[in-house]
C-alpha cells in the first residue's frame, strides 16, 4: 500500500485500530457467552466490556520485548481491565482471534469492493445506452473483421463484471467464517456455543472444521476473485488503450484543460490511465499465487500463511478499490469518435461484407470451396491494390451470374449486421 493507490476508506479497514478493534470484540463477545454457560462471573464481563480497550504504541512496546502481538494487545487490554481481565482468552488461541478478525476484515473489504463494481457497472450501462447504435469496426486478431456497434463492446463489459459481482459476493459469503476453537479446533477447553454466540454478533458462520485455523481454500477462492476481477479490468483498458492509438483514434481517455502528456512532446495525449490499470491489474494478479500457496499449512496450524496475508490482505485490496473506482471514472469520462470510427470502418473499401457474398453464393447453389474462391480473389484486388470490394465484385462475371448486380448491391447494407443489436442488449441489460 502507498499513499498514491490508496483510498481511505479501504485503508481503515487494515489499519491497527481497527484490527484490534475487532480482537477486543471477539474477546468480549467470547467473554458473555463464557458467562452466560457459567465459565466466567457475569459481574466480570461487564467490568471488560466497560474498561475494555487497548493503546497501540503500548501493544508495539510490549510485542517489542515478547515476540507476539495477541500476547502483546492481552496485557495492554488487562492494563485497562484490571483483575477481571485474567477471564480474557479462555480456552482460546492466538489462530481464534486472528482468523476470526482476518474474516471480518475480508467482509469489511468485500463491502467495500461491491460498491466499486456498481460504480463501474453504472458507467459502462449509462455509455452502453448512449452508443448503443454508434457503428465501429469489430476486429480478430487486430484485423477488421465486421461491424459491431460500440455500445455492443461496452455490453461485453458489463456482463462480464456482472459475473464478477457474483463471484464476489459468493466468495464473500465463503470467507464470511469464524472459527473459536482453541487449540487443534477441537474444542477441549471451550464451548462449541461460544463459537456460535461470536460468529452470529459479528455476521459471520462458524467454521464446520478448523482444526486451529479456518482452512485457507476460503482465503484463496477470495483472492483468486480479486485477480479475475483485476484481468476483467485489464482486458476493458487494453480495448481502451488500442482504440486511442494515433492510427486508430476512435475512443480516448479525458485530457483536462492544463493537463500534460510528456515532459519532452507537447503534443502527447497519453493513455496513462489504462496503462496504470494494466500495471495494478498485474499487481493483483501476483496476489492470487501466495493465497493458493496457502492452502497447504502443516498438520493442524503453521503460520507460514501469516506473513502473506499480511501484506496480501491489505495490498490487493486497496489495490482493486483504487483501480476499479480510476476505471469507473475512465469509462464515464471516455471520449468517443463516432465519426473516426465509421472512416475506420470503411478504411477497407467494403471487405467487411465478404462473408455475406459468400453466404449469398451457397445459398445461390455455389459450392462452399468455389464461394470462397470467387469471394477471396476479389478482396486480395482490396489488399493488394486498393480496389474497391464492391466494384470489383460487379466486375466479376461468376459473381454477378450467380447473384445479379442487385443482390450483390443489397449485400452491403450495414443494417444487416445490427439487427440483433437490440435482442443482445435485452439478454444483458434486460430492456
Amino acid at each position: 500500500m502507498i499513499p498514491r493507490y490508496t483510498r481511505k476508506e479501504m485503508a481503515r479497514i487494515w489499519e491497527p485500530e481497527n484490527r484490534f478493534r475487532i480482537w477486543l470484540e471477539i474477546e468480549t463477545l467470547a467473554c458473555e457467552k463464557q458467562a452466560q454457560l457459567g465459565v466466567i462471573p457475569a459481574e466480570s464481563v461487564k467490568v471488560i466490556r466497560e474498561k475494555g480497550n487497548f493503546d497501540i504504541s503500548r501493544i508495539d512496546e510490549i510485542e517489542a520485548e515478547v515476540k507476539h502481538d495477541v500476547i502483546a494487545f492481552l496485557t495492554s487490554v488487562a492494563e485497562f481491565v484490571g483483575p477481571e481481565a485474567r477471564f480474557i482468552h479462555q480456552g482460546m488461541t492466538s489462530s481464534d482471534v486472528l482468523d476470526t478478525c482476518f474474516s471480518v476484515q475480508l467482509v469489511q473489504a468485500a463491502d467495500e469492493l461491491l460498491t466499486d463494481l456498481d460504480m463501474v457497472l453504472d458507467a459502462i450501462r449509462e455509455r452502453a445506452f448512449e452508443h448503443k447504435d454508434t457503428v465501429c469496426m469489430g476486429r480478430s486478431h487486430a484485423i477488421h473483421a465486421e461491424p459491431v456497434t460500440f455500445g455492443l463492446k461496452l455490453a461485453t463489459w458489463y456482463a462480464e463484471m456482472q459475473r464478477n459481482r457474483q463471484r464476489l459476493q459468493a466468495a464473500r459469503e465463503n470467507i464470511a467464517t469464524g472459527a473459536i476453537s482453541g487449540a487443534v479446533g477441537t474444542f477441549a477447553n471451550i464451548d462449541p456455543a461460544v463459537e456460535e454466540y461470536v460468529c452470529q454478533k459479528l455476521g459471520l458462520k462458524p467454521e464446520p472444521v478448523s482444526t486451529q485455523v479456518i482452512p485457507r481454500d476460503r482465503h484463496a477462492e477470495y483472492f483468486c476473485t480479486l485477480a479475475i476481477i483485476a484481468s476483467s479490468m485489464e482486458r476493458i483498458v487494453v480495448e481502451i488503450r488500442h482504440l486511442q492509438r494515433t492510427e486508430v483514434l476512435e475512443a480516448e481517455e479525458f485530457f483536462s484543460k492544463g493537463q500534460k502528456g510528456s515532459s519532452a512532446m507537447p503534443h502527447k495525449r497519453n493513455p496513462i490511465l489504462s496503462e496504470n490499470l494494466t500495471g495494478q491489474a498485474r499487481m493483483v494478479r501476483a496476489y492470487c499465487l501466495p493465497a493458493l500457496e496457502n492452502v497447504a499449512l502443516w498438520h493442524e496450524r503453521d503460520i507460514s500463511h501469516s506473513s502473506v496475508e499480511r501484506n496480501i490482505g491489505p495490498d490487493a485490496t486497496v489495490t482493486l478499490d483504487f483501480s476499479l473506482r480510476r476505471l469507473a471514472g475512465l469509462i464515464r469520462n471516455l471520449v468517443v469518435y463516432p465519426e473516426n470510427m465509421l472512416k475506420n470502418l470503411n478504411q477497407m473499401r467494403g471487405l467487411v461484407f465478404s462473408q455475406k457474398i459468400l453466404l449469398d453464393l451457397t445459398q445461390a447453389g455455389v459450392s462452399r470451396e468455389d464461394s470462397y474462391r470467387m469471394v477471396q480473389r476479389n478482396a486480395m484486388k482490396v489488399w493488394e491494390e486498393g480496389k474497391d470490394f464492391q466494384e470489383e465484385l460487379l466486375a466479376d462475371k461468376d459473381v454477378v451470374d450467380a447473384l445479379g448486380e442487385n443482390k450483390i448491391r443489397e449485400s452491403f447494407d450495414l443494417s444487416y449486421h445490427l439487427k440483433h443489436v437490440d435482442t443482445i442488449f435485452k439478454r444483458v441489460f434486460g430492456c
